[in-house]
């Protein structure tokens, strides 16, 4: 089947941000820090540039990372890479989190230039807040957030792992004081689709708010590699091995979504990782984006690749229905 070219950029929620359908998650660049460092390979400068590089020239825009992936060392990997390629800032849109775990809202405020000077900007694209676990209420967060958009170090808010009434409380609030939610990151893949149950996708399409998909490829389960390698499970690194219900049960009866994405990717002369993103950033129309990660650049390459073209409805309903039968056992 002939590809479509696809490569036309969305709108971030109400914001003026276009950004491509396709991101680039970045917490594999954590350096071995913080317990998000310990789930990844070390990656060099290099390794890490060479990646920043496919993705940048494979049509990707914009980039997520966050406080957490090895507390600065992903934003300041990140920036090192983006300088090193001459990558205009203006040409890139740069999102990152705030973590709130143990916390208070007034930490947004005193971190926010950390995350500057990490990322060697002067502002930051997207600033979200990246669980809803801070000792402060919803709304004391956005104001915080606001102050920072009012002061234009960060452009514009989002939210992590947000519920409905979290994300409706979040988006009442940042109306109130004349700014805009624009986004919500959630865990989605053909292999997670508890949003579309829970009432945080309606509830997103109604708001005007863009879901962001992290764990696109259900942390490696849709790419077919361990179904047809299931050996290569062991070869992973230890904490990852029990990271994301990768496991012996989930990856047998997941083995039907495998194989529908081998058979609609062939169609398309696409892989099956990249059949599984498209199905994501078109079965909602232009609603949800995704953030897949890369530890090379042939990796990223391949994230980028899932631009090239559109499933066809049907095969975009074959996946639905397919998938639609899975659900995960921890």
């Amino acid at each position: 089947m002939k590809r479509e070219h696809t490569r036309d950029k969305r709108r971030l929620g109400t914001s003026d941000i276009f950004v491509s359908p396709v991101g680039l998650g970045c917490v594999q660049f954590s350096g071995r820090k913080s317990l998000s460092g310990l789930l990844w390979p070390p990656l060099s400068a290099h390794e890490i540039r060479e990646i920043v590089r496919a993705s940048v020239e494979g049509g990707i825009n914009w980039f997520d990372t966050a406080e957490l992936y090895g507390w600065g060392e992903s934003e300041k990997a990140l920036s090192r890479a983006l300088g090193e390629l001459n990558v205009p800032r203006e040409s890139v849109a740069i999102a990152t989190k705030w973590w709130p775990m143990l916390r208070r809202a007034g930490s947004i405020g005193k971190t926010i230039d950390d995350r500057l000077r990490h990322l060697d900007t002067d502002y930051i694209d997207l600033h979200q807040i990246h669980n809803p676990f801070s000792v402060s209420p919803v709304g004391s967060q956005m104001r915080e957030m606001a102050k920072l958009a009012g002061s234009g170090r960060v452009r514009y808010v989002g939210v992590s792992n947000f519920s409905t009434d979290r994300m409706r409380k979040a988006h009442l609030e940042l109306s109130r004081l004349g700014f805009a939610l624009v986004s919500n990151q959630v865990n989605y893949s053909l292999l997670r689709r508890e949003i579309e149950s829970n009432g945080v996708l309606d509830a997103a399409k109604d708001l005007g708010v863009t879901i962001i998909a992290y764990s696109p490829l259900a942390r490696g389960m849709l790419t077919g590699k361990f179904h047809d390698r299931p050996e290569a499970l062991r070869e992973r690194n230890f904490f990852r091995r029990f990271y994301g219900s990768l496991n012996k049960e989930n990856l047998e009866r997941s083995r039907p979504v495998a194989e529908a994405l081998k058979s609609v990717a062939a169609k398309y002369d696409a892989t099956p990782s990249q059949a599984a993103l498209n199905w994501l950033m078109n079965f909602h129309g232009e609603s949800v984006v995704v953030i897949p990660g890369a530890t090379s650049p042939e990796q990223a390459g391949d994230n980028a690749g899932a631009m090239d073209f559109k499933l066809s409805g049907d095969d975009l309903a074959h996946l639905d229905e397919v998938s639609s039968k899975f659900r995960y056992r921890d």
